[in-house]
C-alpha cells in the first residue's frame, strides 16, 4: 500500500477551504485507508469527513463539512493505491511484447485489473479475478467492464493466453452477466488461430451462453517489426473478407434473436478487406467507438450533418472514465493536448498528417471537407517506420516519423495538422513532444481533435 499524493486542489472547493495542499499524502478518510480511487470516492461522498494526511513527514488531521455527494475538489496522482493487478498471461500477440526497448516504463506495464477496466476501459482477461472481486463489482455496481474473450474454446484460449487459467476464467464473465453487470467484450483475431471456424463457434457460443453481453468488438491482429514471434500472421484481404463474412452472419442471427447485432468488426478489418463501412444504424449507437469500431462511419456522419447544417451528434464514449473527479488520467486515457490555434501567414493548403489507414478513410470525403473549410486540404499519410509491420493507424504514429515526414515534404503548405489520438498529453509514444516535432518546421504544426469539427477548426486557423 502506498498513500496517494494530492496533485491538484480545486480553488474554493471544500479541500482548498480546509487547507489541503498539493503534495499532501492521503492516509485515511474517516478512519479507513482507501485501496483505490473508487473507494476514496465512496468515502469522500459523506457530509462529515475527517482526513488524515502526511505533510513534510508530519501527520495532520483535518475535519470538514460539505454537502453529501459533493466532491472534495482533489485530483490524486494514482487510481490504484494498494497494487495494480498485473497480467500473468503471456499472449504472444500482446502489443507490449512488440515494443522496442527504451520507451517510457509505463508502456511496459501489463495490467489485468478490473478496477482499471471500470475506470479507463482497459480490457481484462479475468484470469486473476476472484470471488472477492466479483462480490465487490456486484455490490458497488462497477460497470461497464471490458473483457478480452478472444475465443470460447477452452484449449485455444489457454494457448492464446499462454495461461492454463485462460481455459476457465470465462466463468467469471457468466457471473458478472448473471448479476446484471454491463460488460463489453473483445476478440483479437489471429487469422490462423481463432479466425474462420473458431470465430464462428465463438460467436455462436457468446450468443447462446453470454447473450446479456452489451457488445463484442472484433479487431485484427497488429504485428510490429519488433515482434519476436515467428507464428504471428497478419490478415490478408482474403482472410479479412472471410472473417467479416462470419461477423456479418452472426450479426444477423443476433439481430433476429436479440434485436441488436452484438458483434461489431473494427474499421481496420474493413480497410484490410477493401470493403466499405456499414451504415450508422448497423453499429447500434457505437458501443465500442473508442476501440476503433465505427470511427469512420461516425466521421462521415459528422461531415454529412455539417454539410446539411444540422446539429452534431456524437456517440457516447462508454470506455472513457468521466465520473470520479479525483482519478488521474492514465495510460492511453491521458488527456490529449490540442494546440492553441495559430494564424498561419502562409495561406496555402492545410496538410492533414495521418496514418496510412486514416488516409484511406479521409480520401472519399476530402472534397466535402474542402467545401466546409473553404480552403484546400491535402492528406499526407505517414508510414509508421517506428513500429513497422502492418501498423497503419493514426493513433500509433510517433513523433520521429512525423518530424522526418515534414522535413522531407516537397509540397509547399500553410499548416500541418496532427490528430490528437497520436498524443498522450503533449507527448508521442516515442517520448518526442509536439514542440520537438514542430521545432524545425517553418509553418505551424497543430494538434487537432480527431473529429471533423476539430479538423476543420485547425484547417481554418
Amino acid at each position: 500500500m502506498s498513500y496517494p499524493t494530492v496533485l491538484e486542489v480545486v480553488a474554493d472547493g471544500p479541500a482548498a477551504l480546509a487547507g489541503i495542499l498539493p503534495g499532501d499524502q492521503l492516509v485515511e478518510i474517516n478512519g479507513v485507508t482507501p485501496s483505490d480511487v473508487i473507494e476514496y470516492q465512496q468515502l469522500a461522498d459523506e457530509q462529515s469527513i475527517e482526513l488524515s494526511l502526511l505533510r513534510d513527514g508530519a501527520q495532520w488531521i483535518i475535519e470538514l463539512e460539505k454537502p453529501f455527494g459533493a466532491p472534495l475538489g482533489l485530483r490524486l496522482n494514482a487510481s490504484i493505491f494498494d497494487r495494480v493487478q498485473t497480467c500473468d498471461n503471456h499472449c504472444e500477440f500482446c502489443f507490449i511484447y512488440q515494443l522496442p526497448p527504451g520507451m517510457r516504463q509505463s508502456l511496459y506495464l501489463k495490467d489485468d485489473d478490473y478496477r482499471l477496466s471500470f475506470l479507463y476501459g482497459n480490457f481484462t482477461t479475468l484470469t486473476r479475478f476472484t470471488e472477492l472481486d466479483l462480490a465487490r463489482v456486484v455490490e458497488e455496481r462497477l460497470g461497464p467492464l471490458y473483457v478480452s474473450i478472444h475465443t470460447t474454446d477452452p484449449d485455444i484460449r489457454a494457448r492464446m493466453l499462454r495461461n492454463p487459467r485462460g481455459a476457465t476464467s470465462l466463468r467469471w464473465l457468466r457471473g458478472l452477466l448473471k448479476h446484471d453487470v454491463v460488460v463489453h467484450g473483445q476478440i483479437v483475431l489471429l487469422p490462423e488461430v481463432n479466425g474462420e471456424d473458431v470465430l464462428a463457434k465463438t460467436c455462436a457460443e457468446i450468443l447462446f451462453r453470454y447473450q446479456e453481453i452489451a457488445s463484442v468488438g472484433i479487431v485484427p491482429l497488429g504485428v510490429s517489426r519488433y515482434t519476436r514471434s515467428t507464428s504471428l500472421v497478419a490478415h490478408t484481404p482474403q482472410t479479412a473478407e472471410r472473417d467479416l463474412e462470419t461477423v456479418h452472419f452472426w450479426q444477423g442471427i443476433a439481430l433476429k434473436e436479440l434485436g441488436r447485432r452484438m458483434f461489431y468488426a473494427s474499421d481496420e478489418l474493413y480497410l484490410i478487406a477493401g470493403q466499405g463501412f456499414p451504415d450508422a444504424e448497423d453499429y447500434d449507437e457505437f458501443p465500442q467507438h473508442e476501440n476503433g469500431i465505427g470511427m469512420a462511419r461516425t466521421l462521415y456522419g459528422e461531415i454529412d450533418r455539417l454539410l446539411r447544417g444540422t446539429p452534431l451528434d456524437y456517440p457516447v464514449i462508454t470506455g472513457e472514465w468521466r465520473s470520479i473527479p479525483a482519478a488521474p488520467s492514465e495510460g492511453y486515457r491521458v488527456r490529449r493536448v490540442v494546440s492553441k490555434q495559430q494564424i498561419s501567414r502562409r495561406m496555402g493548403s492545410a496538410t492533414v498528417i495521418t496514418g496510412e489507414y486514416g488516409a484511406r478513410v479521409l480520401a472519399p470525403v476530402l472534397r466535402d471537407l474542402e467545401q466546409l473549410a473553404r480552403r484546400p486540404i491535402r492528406i499526407f499519410p505517414v508510414k509508421n517506420r517506428f513500429f513497422g509491420g502492418n501498423i497503419g493507424v493514426a493513433g500509433l504514429l510517433v513523433g520521429a516519423d512525423i518530424r522526418d515526414a515534414i522535413a522531407g515534404d516537397p509540397v509547399d503548405t500553410g499548416t500541418y495538422l496532427i490528430p490528437d489520438v497520436a498524443l498522450q498529453g503533449d507527448v508521442f509514444l516515442d517520448n518526442m513532444s509536439l514542440a520537438e516535432v514542430s521545432a524545425e518546421s517553418t509553418v505551424p504544426v497543430l494538434a487537432v481533435e480527431a473529429t471533423a469539427a476539430g479538423l476543420l477548426e485547425g484547417v481554418r486557423s
